[in-house]
């Protein structure tokens, strides 16, 4: 165990996981909590299941090509209930100001929170505000918090994940990761590459039509990709095995990637999900997607495999494979 708190403890690869599991979880440990869900499934009267979920923001900048940090806070929680199958009902939104803040700044990071709440179907309904001195928060911090009603009959937790199931991604990887490391750094592109951030429980909720035939739902945030599919292949107990030549990724993307020596699968996606359907749906599945101005690129990208057991293969486009490992810490640092 590290001595400190290291950058790469949030980064979403195998030290936030060692830091959880091995620090937060064995205090905090109960029946909910262990799951480590995006969300917590809570029961409730009648039968009814609430999902609750919390998440902090600390991108920079704070505005990006294609969002801000406004849009990313409310987007990231109503996909986290989303992911849980849930219809998001009510947010909380936290700010940490920084003394000398630009109050223009703020009123437009507040204004693009109410245009994709309205975007969501949902509305903040309580809030905190703490301001700190100038030097002290980089700007801007925000947390959101948010609940949702589960739908009926529906459990996307990798619970009903089997051999044959399809591996779905509903659009190009990496988009948001490389858009915003492009602003930050004052990369010189000839591209008008912008961060894939949107709410998806629209398009979720039209997918989960098919009712117990989606069996398995994650946003690829930190981690990308890869740690979406290291979580699903983990909590399973089942092999993954994904085709390179499918995996959706956009050429300036890769290029930026291999500039800088990333991999695309480990880089945040804010507007994506992974979804894993059983075989016979899988076309049906991807005709739903499709149909939807945020899925209008899915691709089935791979399926599920009863070895290696917990392990992610890639197949590659020259015929060979490899393991998909998560790096220990976050390729692109305050990205979400």
């Amino acid at each position: 165990m590290e001595e400190r708190v290291l950058l790469d403890h949030g980064g979403g690869g195998l030290l936030m996981g060692n830091l959880i599991r091995e620090t937060v979880l064995p205090i905090l440990d109960n029946e909910i909590l262990r799951r480590l869900g995006d969300s917590a499934i809570l029961q409730g009267e009648g039968g009814q299941r609430l999902a609750f979920t919390t998440d902090s923001y600390v991108i920079s900048p704070i505005f990006f090509p294609g969002g801000d940090m406004g849009r990313l806070a409310v987007s990231g929680t109503v996909n986290d209930l989303a992911m849980a199958g849930a219809r998001p009902l009510a947010l909380s939104l936290g700010m940490i100001l920084e003394e000398g803040f630009p109050m223009e700044d703020l009123i437009r990071v507040l204004r693009s929170v109410r245009h994709t709440a309205q975007e969501a179907g949902v509305c903040v309904v309580t809030g905190d505000t703490k301001v700190v001195r100038r030097g002290e928060a980089d700007g801007m911090f925000i947390n959101t918090s948010g609940i949702g009603m589960v739908l009926p009959a529906i459990d996307t937790s990798g619970a009903r994940v089997a051999a044959g199931d399809a591996v779905i991604v509903s659009g190009p990887i990496g988009d948001h990761g490389v858009a915003v490391m492009i602003q930050r750094e004052g990369l010189k592109m000839e591209s008008s590459l912008q961060s894939d951030v949107a709410p998806l429980w629209g398009l979720v909720e039209r997918l989960l039509s098919l009712g117990e035939e989606v069996h398995f739902l994650r946003d690829p945030t930190r981690g990308g990709v890869a740690a979406a599919l290291e979580e699903l292949a983990r909590i399973t107990g089942k092999g993954v095995e994904i085709q390179e030549r499918d995996i959706p990724v956009r050429p300036e993307v890769q290029s930026v990637c291999e500039l800088l020596g990333l991999d695309p699968l480990c880089v945040a996606c804010e507007g994506r999900c992974i979804a894993v359907v059983a075989e016979p749906q899988a076309q049906r599945a991807l005709e739903i997607l499709k149909a939807h101005p945020l899925g209008s690129q899915s691709k089935i990208i791979g399926r599920i495999l009863e070895q290696p057991p917990g392990r992610v293969l890639l197949r590659t486009v020259i015929g060979g494979t490899r393991l998909v490992q998560l790096p220990l810490g976050e390729q692109l640092p305050r990205i979400c």
